[in-house]
């Protein structure tokens, strides 16, 4: 991939990496413009499987260094907000310090590989203990906004030039549907609560596509980056 336009759909094929990633909606927009998609998440089976522009590896995000991956040109993560999510207080003395440890980690994990590579990137989570252990998001969302007509109030923290997409709707529809909080419990409910909406990942798409730069933002965590192998 050469890097002399990163983030236009008119030149090369572009690199997109998803985090904690078991659906692929986030990188469903890119794979059907042409560019290799790689989601990683723990519940995908062992070793790859391909479908078109998109590959899944089963992969844990907190053992994962920067030499395993192909240099992206955006990051998206999703770390589980099982330990995290306000909405679950209830359940975190049960779960004790070693839950919270558990799921910041994974977040940390995820930010590490988000800023390593200063590129666009997106770290996901719903509303959660985040805004006081790490810092506030940089943006918070309805589905309902980009046109999926349900609530569930979302938090984006963002660096490296990520584009936040500009909301379709701006008020919030009279027949809008409570579908996360009524959702019937199921062995599979965890991973449909936490589906991407399709229009957020439309949006996004949209929004950062066809950006045009290189991110400033300080590295932290691993070693300064070398040269991309791919271009010797």
């Amino acid at each position: 991939m050469a890097s002399g336009s990163r983030y236009s759909l008119t030149g090369n094929t572009m690199q997109v990496i998803s985090l904690c990633d078991f659906t692929g909606i986030m990188v469903k927009p890119w794979a059907e413009a042409g560019h290799d998609c790689l989601c990683l998440d723990l519940q995908h089976p062992f070793g790859e499987t391909t479908s078109g522009r998109i590959t899944k590896r089963r992969a844990d995000v907190r053992t994962l260094t920067p030499s395993e991956l192909p240099k992206p040109d955006i990051i998206f993560a999703f770390p589980p907000c099982t330990n995290l999510a306000v909405s679950g207080a209830r359940w975190m003395k049960d779960k004790g310090i070693q839950g919270l440890i558990d799921g910041l980690q994974l977040v940390e994990s995820c930010r590490k590989l988000c800023q390593w590579y200063q590129c666009p990137w997106m770290l996901e989570n719903p509303i959660s203990i985040l805004s006081t252990c790490w810092r506030k998001p940089d943006a918070v969302f309805q589905p309902w906004e980009f046109g999926d007509n349900y609530t569930k109030k979302t938090c984006i923290w963002l660096g490296g030039g990520f584009m936040f997409p500009t909301p379709s709707v701006r008020e919030e529809p009279e027949e809008v549907q409570q579908l996360i909080w009524r959702m019937a419990p199921s062995p599979e409910r965890a991973a449909e609560r936490s589906k991407t909406p399709q229009g957020f990942a439309k949006a996004v798409f949209k929004a950062n596509s066809n950006r045009v730069g290189e991110s400033e933002e300080p590295v932290d965590g691993f070693p300064v980056p070398g040269p991309d192998p791919r271009s010797q």
